[in-house]
């Protein structure tokens, strides 16, 4: 059984019990969430569903941590003028966990 789910204006194919990074959501670790775009879902392996945008079924997923990402570096530079500028960014995340499809 799987399903694509769409949080943080990405796409998702998530199973049952699976462990994903997403863009940052509103909550608490250990609070579950209900995903209710729920775009396509394959449930008995047989036949599978797409929704027009989204089907009335609901993702349950729970939070297991906030965090940060791995730090990048945006660096300015313009030659001829002496300027350089070079500026980090970490990009927040949640860590969740599929519970029930």
């Amino acid at each position: 059984m799987f399903a694509v789910i769409k949080t943080g204006g990405k796409q998702y194919r998530v199973k049952e019990g699976e462990i994903l990074k997403v863009e940052k959501l509103i909550g608490n670790v250990g609070d579950e969430l209900k995903l209710e775009t729920l775009m396509l879902a394959d449930e008995d392996g047989k036949e599978v569903k797409i929704g027009t945008p989204k089907l009335d079924k609901e993702v349950t997923a729970k939070i297991l941590e906030h965090g940060k990402g791995e730090k990048i570096h945006v660096i300015k530079f313009k030659s001829k003028v002496r300027y350089k500028r070079n500026v980090g960014h970490r990009q927040p995340y949640t860590k969740i966990q599929i519970v029930k499809i």
